[in-house]
């Protein structure tokens, strides 16, 4: 078993905190097992006892215990590997970067494209992040999501001190994000506020979420968002801005769908009733994010927003709906 060792914090993670400090550098530590060092006090940070959430500054000293210096270098078993990715491939993900600085890039994701693996997805976008290094020492890191099937905006973090301020900056409900979905129908009231909780249900491999109490199991969680409806086609569909005040999942889809106006081609949670016949739209999910407003690490906010990708741009053509820019729709506190 490796010996005790202080560690000084470099420079590169000043900010993070103290947990994701552990599992950047000793990815082999369970979170259970490195919140049972921290509750008996074999982590200290300049010989003191500390929490979790004790945030890091350059030059502290971090007291590693032997069975954490023994995981050193081991992987941990959800570690992302790195996909062969074609010229092309990687050509089309640079083409799509909206911003980029020293600390994070913003991708407009294409819809289809899943952000993380899982058993049955060969392609994603963790995997190819090797593509958007730019000469950096470090490839990007994901800090939030979005849905395979929604198109728009996404933030990667450039280093692991920014992956830390941006990850708690998502946490803490400290970004602005504004989506833009079709609707089957139009919201009543057109402008207002769903407040739902919701809980994971259903068969594995058939999951999805729904208005707490509708599959009698699962911790159900408080979600919120608020729309405002832009333009509508009599009853038939409306173009509707979203704001998630919460960050679930498939919150969106799953509210629209429980207030019985689904997203266009959201047969997951709309049904049948997700669709409608005789426009010649593409059978594909009309949601995308469209605009993110974060506050950078470096200092100062970033607004970057995500063009309308093809297939909405002809939902619009098809209803009618009038040509919008970004603009965010909702009040500010």
């Amino acid at each position: 078993m490796p010996p005790l060792k202080n560690i000084i914090v470099a420079p590169g993670d000043a900010g993070l905190r103290l947990d994701r400090w552990f599992k950047a550098h000793y990815p082999g530590i369970g979170h259970g097992e490195l919140q049972k060092l921290l509750r008996t006090g074999q982590v200290r940070v300049d010989g003191k006892r500390a929490k979790a959430s004790l945030r890091l500054a350059e030059g502290m000293e971090v007291r590693v215990p032997p069975r954490a210096r023994a995981a050193e270098g081991e992987r941990p078993r959800s570690a992302p590997k790195a996909l062969a990715v074609s010229t092309e491939e990687a050509q089309d993900l640079r083409r799509r970067v909206l911003y980029r600085d020293d600390e994070l890039i913003v991708l407009d994701k294409p819809a289809g494209l899943a952000v993380q693996g899982g058993t049955a997805t060969r392609r994603h976008l963790d995997g190819m992040l090797d593509a958007l290094k730019f000469g950096a020492a470090e490839r990007p890191r994901l800090v939030h999501r979005l849905d395979k099937d929604t198109s728009g905006a996404i933030v990667l973090a450039r280093n692991r001190a920014a992956a830390g301020f941006l990850t708690a900056a998502f946490r803490g409900r400290d970004v602005r994000k504004l989506y833009l979905a079709v609707t089957v129908g139009a919201p009543r009231p057109r402008r207002g506020r769903i407040s739902l909780a919701l809980a994971k249900g259903g068969a594995p491999g058939h999951q999805r979420m729904a208005a707490a109490g509708t599959y009698g199991r699962g911790a159900a969680r408080g979600a919120v968002t608020l729309y405002d409806t832009l333009d509508s086609a009599g009853t038939r569909a409306a173009l509707v801005a979203l704001m998630p005040l919460t960050g679930r999942t498939h919150q969106l889809r799953a509210h629209l769908a429980a207030i019985g106006r689904p997203i266009l081609g959201d047969g997951k949670y709309g049904g049948r009733a997700a669709f409608i016949e005789g426009h010649g739209l593409e059978k594909r999910l009309y949601l995308h994010a469209r605009a993110i407003e974060i506050a950078k690490p470096g200092g100062g906010i970033l607004r970057a927003s995500a063009p309308l990708p093809a297939h909405l741009e002809a939902a619009l053509d098809a209803f009618g709906f009038a040509a919008l820019g970004p603009e965010d729709p909702f009040p500010r506190d």
